[in-house]
């Protein structure tokens, strides 16, 4: 009975005994951003009990109120705190060590940067914003090692991205886009504003993760998301844009001067009179001055359970060519909901509409060539053309040249373009035990794009000739037609992946990824078709109803659903760090894809990633100025699948008599798939005086071992038409250095100065036994080409010029002459200049070197910084110039020192009126360097806690001054962006680069 009674009692007083016994403390461990920080190690002498915050900071511990928990992570500074029975929430700093605390975003997760085996150029989002460009990858130019980008100015274009040099002649050489774990081809659609994080991934330990998509680098986006109290953000800008170099053209006086000569053996008397009615300058006739603004609010905060995010974005552009009009909306919702303690769901949604009027970029090139006695209109308001009659021009008389009139050319195009894209996606975390999770993802994209274009067919005939009247024209052509293209598609991604995450025996730390993904590009659905004699109105240019026998019908119809592309894969990846200094990574990639035969759908992409941080090693641990040394070094193979495929060419031979018969006119690869590349690197990374001077070095070499071309068939086949097969191999080996230093001269005055230098030697270095089907590229519009890529490419870089070199001027003539394959000066003309036998390979479209700079200040509330970007190595080819048929304007350069028979010595040919043939004389360097941004900004001396908590006004010039070697408009030519076959690095139709000033302010409320 007495041990009952005693029992009973004991059980009674044991809820008071236990309030001053251990209990569970739960909190939370952020970072100064108010991140969690996972991993991190809570410890209470008090209780002799620790516990590891999970993978958003949370944390449960056995203490009781007043215990002193002790929270300590590699690269936070530690602390100590009273528990409280309330959840806490425990704020790290960051450690003094910049190394440390960074982390780089990587495929399927994150990793600090000082642990990380692989070359990632992060980019600040402060960085990307700062500079005021619609596509963030503008921004970017010169700021990653290794890492080229190519812009143009045009409203509403692609910047080309090329990471370590270029893989492959006929595929496609982009990065892969991951925008918030979608992938994508380009991030037109993305508000500047709204990015947090921008990432390249360079070299196969990073790039493995990705597969038969991973070849030509990858660049990782990340949205914002909202953290701590309500913000409300504006940020609001308006600009003017002007050409930043400008061609100079013969007037009037200089243009009869030199085509008088040019046409003496036709003219003795001379072509044109003088003192002729109309002096144009055409390119002041189709430009303007460009203005473009753009406005974007966003709205974040958080609350213990919900994160929330999001941003309008509005930017609205007129182009310098005249009726270039262009406007994007865009907007995003990003959400993040805390469902329990184990589980998170994520949310982002963006919605971008973009409006477009593009005009024919050729009017640049008809108004270079034009002559400037052809008047924009004459004086009854018909369009000038160049008409001469009796030595004037006029509405009458023989045509001086084929250019046509630019301003018509731009007034008579009407068309528009619509593009919707809508992108979102739901992302689970599921933290199933201590160091497990599990992530699923699913993104989805939707784009849909509308195009008209409206030709007034009657005035277009009447632009071309004064004298014609409306009532002559053929009744029976149509009088207008419009042109309608739509193209639309829906891609999908869904990543199950999990993730673990254990430290072991405190020197031992691993992580393991692994998982399925499924990717599917769908059926992308075009269709295209020309409208006869529609209402002018645009609001009646819809198919529905139309009544198309009565108005001349529709032709031209094509209705086209390109194939759906599926990829299904594996992937696992290995991270392990041991005593904190020494590290390894490995990965391993299995892709299946659908557009390859059976037994060529499945590869396989493995890489390993090794790192040595050497000063945690005890030799250099003490060393003065040395803050970290690292070294890293990698091996792996990568795929390239945007690459031909194959394709069975069928000839019917079906005529109207009823015969029959088929053929097929083109040979099949069946070992035909994607392109890899194999990859060996090797890189360096450094910390000194107190982690004020940073840098890297990386060394690479990338091979293409199985490089996609056009093969010849064998001429006992029967078989016509060329194929695409694996034949070829193309390197590109190179180096990357990169520099920066940091200094706070006291509270008031902070500085930096920072570079980047990067070398790339690309080379067709070898062919199996194969016959190409030889590539004539850069065509200048006159039977005349640039580029070549055959046999005989061997040795050369991809977009190598192949032309004939230039041998200066006969002096008995004042004639171009050529160095013909024996090294005789031959004009043109002769018989003894062979196109195939005398032309050389003289330079590629591709820069050796590119290299950025960047300095600034911080004084106060004053900011200033100055960013600069050149590239050296390329050629370029001035297409406009040498683009000349018969009575074109020329540059004024060509009017010095010009050939007479009075000046044999002129370094100038004599005045012509050939077509001439390509050579070195139009080819020139292209190597620059510009000022990118200056910025000035000043912080209005606010208080925070009133209605508006931040403002700051700025004023940008951005591409204020270049330095060029090239007398065309830009030396940064991407012509249509076939880097082989078509124009790039050839000046022709090429919209100029602008110069652009900025004035703008941003608030917080």
């Amino acid at each position: 009975m007495k041990n009952f009674i005693f029992s009973f009692l004991a059980l009674l007083l044991l809820p008071t005994y236990m309030m001053g016994q251990a209990q569970a403390i739960k909190g939370k461990v952020v970072d100064s951003n108010g991140m969690g920080i996972p991993g991190a190690i809570i410890a209470s002498a008090d209780a002799r009990a620790t516990a590891d915050a999970d993978f958003d900071g949370n944390f449960t511990i056995n203490a009781k109120p007043g215990d002193i928990l002790k929270i300590s992570m590699l690269g936070f500074d530690s602390v100590s705190v009273p528990a409280t029975a309330a959840p806490m929430t425990i704020t790290l700093k960051e450690a003094g060590d910049t190394a440390l605390k960074e982390v780089v975003v990587i495929g399927y997760g994150t990793r600090k940067k000082i642990d990380n085996t692989s070359a990632v150029s992060s980019i600040k989002s402060e960085e990307i914003t700062k500079m005021k460009v619609i596509n963030a990858s503008q921004a970017i130019q010169g700021k990653a090692a290794g890492v080229q980008v190519a812009t143009s100015d045009a409203p509403g274009s692609t910047p080309s991205i090329v990471i370590r040099g270029v893989g492959t002649a006929l595929g496609g050489r982009n990065p892969l886009y991951v925008v918030d774990g979608m992938p994508a081809d380009n991030i037109n659609n993305i508000n500047t504003n709204d990015i947090t994080s921008y990432e390249v991934l360079k070299d196969a330990s990073a790039l493995a993760i990705y597969g038969t998509r991973g070849a030509n680098g990858v660049v990782m986006i990340t949205t914002k998301t909202g953290k701590g109290k309500v913000v409300v953000d504006v940020d609001s800008y308006v600009g003017i844009r002007t050409p930043l170099k400008k061609v100079t053209m013969a007037n009037a006086d200089q243009y009869i001067q030199y085509n008088n000569a040019a046409f003496s053996a036709q003219f003795p008397g001379g072509r044109f009179s003088e003192n002729q009615a109309y002096n144009t300058n055409w390119m002041d006739e189709i430009t303007r001055t460009g203005t473009y603004t753009q406005n974007n609010i966003s709205l974040s905060g958080s609350s213990e359970n919900v994160k929330y995010f999001f941003s309008v974005g509005n930017y609205e552009e007129k182009g310098i060519l005249n009726g270039t009009d262009y406007g994007r909306t865009t907007f995003r919702s990003n959400n993040e909901y805390k469902i329990s303690e184990k589980l998170k769901l994520s949310q982002n949604f963006s919605v971008s509409s973009i409006k477009n009027t593009p005009k024919p970029l050729s009017a640049f090139t008809s108004a270079y060539r034009q002559s400037p006695l052809v008047p924009v209109r004459y004086a009854d308001g018909k369009y000038g053309v160049p008409f001469v009659k009796n030595g004037i021009v006029g509405e009458t008389g023989d045509s001086f040249n084929s250019v046509g009139n630019p301003v018509a050319t731009l007034e008579l195009n009407d068309e528009q373009q619509k593009t919707i894209v809508l992108q979102g996606g739901l992302k689970l975390d599921w933290d199933i035990v201590k160091s497990l999770k599990f992530t699923s993802q699913f993104n989805g994209e939707y784009f849909t794009y509308k195009q008209y274009n409206f030709v007034d067919n009657i005035a277009t005939w009447l632009a071309a000739d004064p004298t014609r009247d409306a009532a002559n024209y053929d009744k029976s052509s149509n009088k207008n037609t419009l042109t309608r293209n739509t193209d639309d598609y829906f891609n999908w991604n869904l990543s199950n992946y999990f993730t673990y995450n254990k430290v072991f025996g405190e020197i031992h730390d691993v992580e393991v990824t692994a998982g399925i993904e499924a990717n599917v590009r769908g059926t992308r659905s075009k269709t295209t078709a020309d409208i006869k004699n529609v209402n002018p109105n645009s609001n009646f240019w819809a198919l529905d109803n139309y009544p198309y026998a009565q108005n001349g019908g529709v032709t031209n119809y094509k209705a086209v659903d390109e194939n759906q592309e599926r990829l299904a894969s594996y992937f696992g990846r290995f991270q392990y760090k041991l005593m904190d200094r020494y590290l390894v990574t490995g990965t391993i990639r299995r892709d299946g894809s659908s557009n390859y035969s059976s037994d060529y759908r499945w590869g396989t992409f493995p890489s390993v990633g090794l790192g040595w941080i050497v000063t945690k090693e005890s030799f250099l641990s003490d060393v003065k100025g040395l803050d970290l040394l690292k070294l890293r070094g990698s091996w792996g193979k990568l795929g390239n699948q945007k690459v031909p495929l194959n394709r069975a060419y069928f000839s019917s031979g079906l005529d109207y008599n009823g015969n029959t018969g088929q053929s097929i006119i083109a040979q099949i690869d069946p070992n035909l798939g994607w392109e890899i590349v194999e990859e060996t690197s090797a890189g360096l990374d450094f910390e000194l005086f107190n982690n004020r001077l940073k840098g890297t070095f990386d060394w690479y070499n990338k091979n293409t071992t199985n490089a996609i071309l056009n093969s010849k068939p064998y001429s006992s086949s029967g078989i016509t038409l060329e194929s695409p097969t694996h034949v070829g191999e193309v390197s590109n080996k190179g180096y990357e250095i990169s520099l920066r230093w940091d200094d706070k001269i006291n509270d008031n005055l902070s500085y930096w100065i920072g570079g980047n230098f990067s070398h790339n030697k690309n080379e067709l270095t070898s062919l199996k036994d194969v016959e190409l089907a030889t590539i004539n590229g850069g065509s200048l519009g006159n039977g005349e080409t640039t580029k070549i890529l055959d046999n005989s490419s061997v040795g050369h870089p991809l977009g190598s010029f192949y032309m004939y070199e230039y041998a200066g001027i006969d002096p008995d003539n004042g004639k171009m002459l050529y160095y013909n394959a024996n090294g005789d000066k031959v004009v043109q003309g002769s018989p003894d200049l062979d196109k195939t036998r005398d032309r050389k390979y003289v330079g590629s479209v591709l820069p050796t070197l590119n290299y950025g700079v960047t300095l600034g200040l911080n004084y106060k509330n004053i900011d200033f910084s100055v960013d600069g970007y050149g590239t050296g190595g390329a050629k370029v080819y001035n297409g406009k110039k040498a683009q000349r048929f018969y009575g074109e304007n020329v540059e004024t350069s060509l009017l010095n020192n010009v050939w007479t028979e009075a000046n044999k010595t002129g370094t100038n040919p004599a005045p012509f009126n050939q077509v001439p043939v390509a050579s070195t004389y139009y080819l020139e360097s292209a190597d620059f360097f510009r000022i990118n941004n200056i910025t000035l900004g000043y912080k209005l001396p606010i208080k925070e806690e009133g209605f508006i908590s931040y403002c700051r006004i700025y004023v940008n010039a951005m591409n204020p001054f270049i330095t060029q070697k090239f007398s065309g408009f830009s030396p940064e030519v991407l012509g249509d962006g076939d880097l082989v076959k078509g124009t790039q690095g050839v000046e022709l139709d090429a919209y100029p680069a602008l110069r652009t000033f900025v004035i703008g302010a941003n608030l917080k409320f």
